[in-house]
């Protein structure tokens, strides 16, 4: 299992890094209903190339839960970083506040004078009241997670026994891919009700950073991991 997904990983990984390219190429304000249709054709493709992942994903955890959460096709620092296998979908968040908070500076000077950019500096405030709602209700389901993670952790010496005993393992191991699955139906769930939430301009803002993200962690680890291996 861990090498057909490695490699399904880095097929993946390098049709993200297509797709975001489209994306910064295309990026800009649309004026007309053809760009407009453009940006969201766009956008709907990362969406179900993130679809896709999850798919792949989900089978893999179906025959192997235990390497699913070890993630061998992650880097060191993308392991550290890691939470259920995958990145915290609270993170969604953060990266909106970030990115909304920097060009809302950049363009200071045009929203005082009633100029609007339409990019995610340009947030309306029925928009921040829904991302704020969005956040709460992703925490929640953080916790609920975080918690049944817990508890099949506490079950650690259960599963002993099951082994002793000779049966109830992988009952419990289908417990651990249960979370995971639950882990990553959170992830895709918050990235499509984020983008549904922003206008076209501001969906492809929001991708391109959080793609640009976790380019640049995956680029820090690999790096890590080759000098690591080239010291020990």
């Amino acid at each position: 299992m861990s090498n057909n997904f490695s490699n399904f990983y880095e097929a993946w990984f390098d049709r993200l890094k297509h797709l975001v390219h489209q994306l910064v190429h295309a990026h800009h304000t649309p004026t007309t209903l053809d760009q407009h249709n453009h940006l969201q054709h766009l956008t709907n493709k990362l969406i179900s190339h993130y679809t896709e992942y999850y798919k792949f994903k989900s089978l893999a955890i179906e025959r192997d839960a235990l390497t699913v959460l070890a993630a061998p096709w992650a880097t060191a620092l993308e392991r550290s970083l890691h939470w259920m296998a995958g990145w915290r979908p609270t993170t969604v968040f953060h990266l909106i506040y970030s990115e909304s908070s920097i060009l809302f500076e950049s363009h200071i000077i045009d929203i005082l004078r009633g100029l609007r950019t339409g990019d995610l500096g340009d947030l309306s405030p029925s928009q921040f009241r829904r991302v704020s709602e969005l956040q709460c209700e992703t925490v929640k389901e953080e916790n609920e997670i975080t918690g049944d993670f817990s508890e099949w952790q506490d079950s650690a010496s259960e599963m002993l026994v099951a082994e002793l005993d000779g049966g109830g393992v992988s009952q419990k191991i289908g417990r651990l891919g249960f979370v995971l699955r639950k882990a990553d139906d959170l992830r895709l769930r918050t990235i499509q009700s984020v983008v549904e939430l922003l206008t076209p301009q501001q969906a492809v803002e929001f991708l391109i950073a959080a793609a640009e993200l976790q380019f640049g962690i995956r680029a820090w680890g690999v790096n890590h991991d080759r000098t690591s291996i080239r010291e020990y």
